[in-house]
Order: C-alpha cells, then structure tokens, then sequence
C-alpha cells in the first residue's frame, strides 16, 4: 500500500537521493536502492536519483514491509530453577542476554517468553526482567526475574553487591599466589568500543580468586566478583599478565586454545547465591561445566600428568 509525503520544505531543492534518505533514515546507498528499484518516487513525474525535489512535489513510498526473521530459540538452555518470582538458566555459549542492535542469535529473554514463561513488565524495553547479564561468549547461571517484587529486590540486591556470584576461569600460566584480590577501575578502551581496560577514569571494580588446581600451562581459579563491570574477569585477569585460556581480545594465545579445541574464553558462572526476594531465605543455585570447556580441562590435566 503506498504511502504519500509532501516534500517537506527543508529538503526541497535537494538532490532526491538525498531527501529520501533524510526522510527515511536511511542511508544514500539504501535511498538510491529504493528509488531504483520502483519503491520511492514522485507521485505524477519522473525523477532520477539525481533529480532535485521541486516546491509542490509529493514523494510517494511503495515499499514492502518485510516481517523481521523470528528470534532463533536457545536450544539446551537449562531451567535450574523457577518459582513464581524467579527463573535461573545455564545460559549456554553463543546466546545474549537480550536482544540488541546487529545481533541475530538468541537470547535468554527471548527464548524464555517463546517458551511462555512469565516475565515482569519492569526493566527497559526489551530487557525488562533482567537485573544481571552474561557475555555472549560466557556460559553459566544467569537470573531473570518473572514477578515486579522480584525485579525490585533482586535489582537493589545486585546493585549493592549481596549476591554472591562465582566464576570459574582458566588462566594462563600459573598465579603466584593461592587466593589474591584485583582491584582496578575499569573503563572502556581507546582502541576499540567493545574492549575494556584498567584506566584511572574508569569505574570501581573487585576481583576475588581462588585457586582450584594448577596444571603445567595454565590455573583454574575460582573467581568472587564484588562488582560486575563489562568484561571485569577477562580485564582483570589480562591485567596481572593471566589472560582467560581462549581470550585473544585480551592477549591469550591462540595456539593454546586451538589445542585445547576451544573458540571462546575459558569462564563459566557456576554458583548464585542470593536472599530469595519474597521470602528472604538464602537461596543457592550451582552449574556444571559444559562440554567445550570440560573438554579442554581433561586435555590440561591429561598434560600435566603426562609431564609429572
């Protein structure tokens, strides 16, 4: 069904090409795509992509509306937990937290609404529920909260860092200490706008760790975070000169990896522990390793034995 727009009086004299991405909000190339392909004009005249809007002129849009691809589903994400307030998931690698500009694949969100679970209308649009996220490439327990009680406590409960969260991360070479704390400001990098880095003008950020097991290449830590920056356990890590096995944002090497038949970052969040927001009892729900990562920790051990 077509759609007629008088030529609005700041674009008139300009190049059509120009004006119809103006107008749409689109770029020149997609305009000019538009305007070849039949799918914008001048209603009663012919125009060419060069031709210029005349006072008087109106465009009419004749464009189809393509229906957007439906949201592939996260196939294997686990449900470890649900009641009324809450639902835990084991958020396998390769799904987002929610749906986001450029991304494609699924989402925790949106594979639990497919699935009809209920979910609180409070939160931004698109997120709503959701108080506390895992990177696409980071596997393991994440919390979205289905009643507005829920989203309430547990949102004030991350916010002031009374959920305990912990991680397991592989690191390259071998820590010097047992258990030790990193505590460096985080921010965003200069050379890219999807890395992060330590910075004096960045935001407070605590990593806690222990040592789980060593091998002969890298340390498998247990990892407390008491703030939850973007990134914090892979810029932190990288920080000390340990980046996560599988991280070559952050300087791991690659080779490793391969070996290791890895194509993601080594860091799983195996346990939550938090006060269950409607009856305030302490609530705790764990993870296991998935099967990449298992994977790669039967190699590093086989290794080490191999070399004791």
């Amino acid at each position: 069904m077509s759609r007629l727009v008088p030529a609005p009086d700041a674009l008139v004299g300009k190049r059509f090409d120009v004006a119809v991405s103006k107008m749409l909000g689109v770029s020149r190339s997609k305009a000019v795509e538009l305007i070849e392909a039949g799918e914008v004009g001048i209603l009663q005249r012919h125009i060419s992509k060069s031709g210029t809007l005349a006072p008087g002129d109106t465009v009419e849009f004749d464009i189809e509306e393509k229906q957007p691809e439906p949201e592939p589903l996260a196939e294997g994400m686990a449900v470890v937990y649900e009641d009324d307030d809450i639902v835990v998931v084991d958020k396998p690698v390769g799904v987002a937290a929610h749906a986001s500009v450029g991304w494609t694949g699924p989402t925790v969100l949106g594979s639990l609404l497919a699935r009809g679970t209920h979910i609180t209308s409070l939160g931004a649009p698109g997120r709503q529920g959701i108080v506390s996220r895992l990177d696409v490439g980071t596997s393991g327990l994440m919390l979205v909260c289905k009643s507005d009680l829920a989203y309430l406590q547990m949102r004030r409960q991350f916010a002031h860092h009374e959920v305990t969260k912990i991680y397991h991360a592989l690191v390259q070479g071998n820590l010097t200490h047992d258990k030790a704390t990193i505590e460096a400001p985080i921010g965003r990098a200069k050379v890219s706008d999807f890395r992060f880095t330590v910075t004096p003008l960045g935001k407070k950020a605590i990593t806690h760790w222990d040592v789980i097991e060593r091998f002969s290449e890298a340390t498998l830590a247990s990892v407390n975070l008491e703030t939850g920056r973007t990134h914090q356990i892979r810029v932190h890590f990288s920080s000390i000169g340990h980046p996560l096995v599988g991280d070559p944002m952050y300087g791991a090497n690659p080779v490793f990896a391969q070996r290791l038949g890895l194509t993601r970052q080594w860091l799983h969040a195996m346990r939550l522990e938090f006060k269950h927001p409607r009856t305030h009892v302490r609530t705790v729900v764990e993870s296991h390793y998935p099967a990449d990562l298992a994977h790669a920790l039967d190699i590093v051990r086989k290794d080490k034995c191999e070399k004791e």
